[in-house]
């Protein structure tokens, strides 16, 4: 989000197109899916148009209902039609539907492992003036609390397309969390994408920097500064935030021996925590962690906003510098 625009010559997987926003892949996504598949059913919290999920209801307006401004009444339908046999999509900006509605995806989906999909956008800071009222930074860290919860982070919009159509797949309860600006598109459009699976987008031996989301983007241009100053970054798009690749991260720790993590989202409980754990567990490294520290943010521009609270392309180079700094001078084992 620091640039509109992106250039890059040695990380060939960021490419100068912009592409659509993640939450408009989504609903794109799931009007093509609903052509696919009878039992999906989608509800939405009155806000049909900024979820795009308005294009699902002029396809199919039989299998669409709107719940008004009532996100949990929405998560206990969505309940019940899963134990129906139906597929049940609801969507709402991430703040709404994971705060609003977390008792009942608590004790009405993810108890039972009801198969029930849920879909926010306008997660993070990069919704920009709306201002923290709608901005959701808490979400990863309360799904990720559910048992039995999927949770995707996609980068872009072939990567929220592969993983909605992996969600209809899926038995069980998936959270997928898509954004509201548009993105730069990363991958071809038939690349494959399996939840638990990670995807290398540049190699390298000094460092890795583990992203989800946006900041798949912001990793990318920071390792093409790193490796203009000689220094050797890997970048993970790690877009299942649960379950974690783990193969693909404890490889990267033994392999590099310094780690960056970096999430449009509270540090507290988000991605960059569950990936400190597993290496605290599995294979101990230097990490430093990219997101945002303990406050919400204010109302601003997303490229202002970005940048004030750490999470643009500069803050991850310098967090590889101090990282690399530790590695440095960490004892032999």
């Amino acid at each position: 989000m620091s640039d509109s625009t992106v250039k890059t010559k040695l990380v060939p997987n960021l490419r100068e197109k912009l592409g659509m926003a993640t939450r408009e892949a989504f609903g794109r996504a799931l009007a093509e899916l609903g052509k696919e598949n009878e039992n999906i059913i989608v509800l939405d919290a009155d806000l049909s148009k900024s979820t795009y999920t308005n294009l699902f209801a002029k396809e199919f307006p039989h299998r669409f209902f709107s719940c008004g401004i009532s996100e949990a009444n929405m998560v206990g339908i969505a309940a019940g039609l899963a134990a129906s046999g139906k597929i049940p999509f609801v969507s709402s900006f991430a703040c709404f539907l994971i705060c609003k509605g977390f008792d009942q995806f608590r004790m009405s989906v993810a108890y039972p492992g009801f198969n029930v999909k849920a879909v926010a956008t306008h997660s993070g800071i990069s919704i920009g003036e709306d201002g923290p009222s709608q901005q959701g930074i808490e979400d990863i860290a309360l799904v990720s609390a559910l048992p039995g919860f999927v949770v995707c982070v996609p980068a872009d919009e072939v990567a929220t397309r592969a993983l909605v159509r992996r969600a209809v797949e899926h038995k069980g309860p998936v959270y997928i969390r898509t954004g509201r600006p548009k993105v730069p598109i990363l991958y071809a459009g038939d690349e494959d994408f399996r939840f638990g699976v990670a995807k290398k987008l540049a190699d390298g031996s000094d460092a890795a920097v583990l992203a989800c989301g946006l900041e798949v983007v912001e990793a990318l241009k920071a390792a093409e500064i790193c490796q203009a100053e000689g220094i050797s970054v890997r970048v993970l798009d790690v877009h299942t935030v649960k379950p974690l690749d783990e193969a693909a991260i404890l490889a990267a720790a033994r392999e590099c021996g310094a780690m960056v993590t970096a999430e449009e989202h509270l540090l507290d409980g988000g991605f960059g925590s569950r990936v400190a754990a597993l290496l605290a567990e599995r294979c101990p490294a230097p990490l430093e962690r990219i997101g945002i520290r303990d406050t919400y943010a204010e109302s601003a521009t997303p490229a202002q906003l970005m940048d004030k609270y750490g999470l643009a392309a500069p803050h991850i180079v310098a967090a590889v510098r101090r990282v690399l700094k530790k590695k440095s001078t960490r004892p032999p084992r």
